[in-house]
């Protein structure tokens, strides 16, 4: 399998094998990588662009510049999108208008509900002048016990002030031992019990116990505009008995009410 160069055996160097080595790595040359191209592949993002003719920073630039307006594009739709909430001034005025708006409230109902019997006693005009100023009138009979009375007191203060320069507006508390003989006179059972009085005094008709307060708003408009009759001239609701006032009876001389 191998053949001696030389006679000599000593001389070993001259040895030379008989089978051919391959040479694997002639081949390698002939086959060079192209990285370079491979890098400028994956990075350019317009195939026409030379690679020579940009700088490498430009080529990155020119990635990453469009998912930067993408971003932006992005961010401003979504804030675009999202409601908007209110500002602490819009709050401020929403506060400020509920807390009026329930003072207002509050005012009316204490304007309606707030008005007592003994307010309207104390603004009522005296029986006695009543007849001789040349008015008509509308004498009330109550009591402070009576809840029915105590319920109307609103209505009748809203009807005395639309009417007060035109008519006479009476209180008489049947607790007092003072009306006696009016008792007697207008026939009161029930009260509140309502008479209305021509400007000569005559009784036109009465209003007894719990009823609507065009009742009474239509009577004395009749009597301010000086009719014949009043369009409700007999007419009983609810109402409470006069006979507890015997319970509660007073005498009071000095008191108009």
């Amino acid at each position: 399998m191998a053949r001696l160069i030389s006679p000599n055996p000593i001389t070993l160097h001259r040895f030379q094998p008989c089978l051919p080595i391959p040479r694997f790595t002639a081949h390698l040359r002939h086959r060079p990588i192209n990285a370079r191209k491979l890098q400028t592949l994956a990075c350019q993002t317009n195939p026409k662009l030379d690679r020579k003719d940009t700088p490498p920073k430009e080529q990155e630039k020119l990635v990453l510049e469009p998912t930067t307006d993408n971003t932006q594009a992005t961010k401003t739709t979504a804030t675009s999108s999202l409601p908007q909430l209110p500002t602490k001034d819009v709050n401020k005025k929403i506060a400020l208008v509920s807390t009026l708006a329930a003072l207002g409230l509050f005012l009316s109902a204490r304007l309606d509900f707030g008005v007592s019997l003994k307010d309207l006693s104390a603004i009522a005009m005296p029986y006695e002048e009543a007849l001789s100023n040349g008015k008509p009138t509308v004498v009330e009979f109550y009591a402070d016990w009576c809840e029915v009375c105590r319920e109307l007191a609103p209505d009748v203060y809203k009807v005395e002030q639309q009417y007060k320069d035109q008519v006479n507006f009476v209180m008489l508390n049947v607790d007092n031992t003072k009306w006696e003989q009016e008792l007697d006179e207008f026939g009161v059972e029930g009260i509140p019990h309502f008479a209305f009085l021509d400007k000569e005094g005559n009784e036109e008709g009465n209003v007894v116990g719990r009823l609507p307060r065009q009742y009474l708003l239509e009577n004395v408009d009749a009597l301010a505009r000086g009719q014949a009759s009043v369009p409700h001239a007999r007419v009983v609701g609810q109402y409470s008995s006069a006979e507890a006032r015997k319970v509660h009876q007073v005498a009071d001389p000095r008191s108009h009410g």
